[in-house]
């Protein structure tokens, strides 16, 4: 069996905020996360610093999600 999962990321950022907005679905599981950066005012601007720690923060918080989802399902299969 295959599968193919589409992974939705949408990132807003300002002069010091980045926030990137993580969705996934799996089968009928749907999982939302989001990841926030923020630039020290000392820092010159990179936006693609903030962008990938946001993104790396929402996708490690999504990660808990799907972990903790299939962790329940195992928990509900063997009680």
């Amino acid at each position: 069996m295959q599968q193919e999962l589409t992974l939705t990321i949408r990132i807003d950022e300002d002069e010091t905020n980045t926030l990137a907005f993580a969705e996934l679905d799996i089968r009928a599981d749907h999982f939302e996360a989001v990841g926030r950066a923020r630039r020290n005012q000392e820092d010159r601007p990179m936006p693609i610093i903030g962008e990938e720690l946001a993104t790396g923060r929402a996708l490690t918080e999504l990660a808990r999600q799907v972990n903790e989802s299939a962790r329940t399902k195992i928990d509900q299969f063997l009680t």
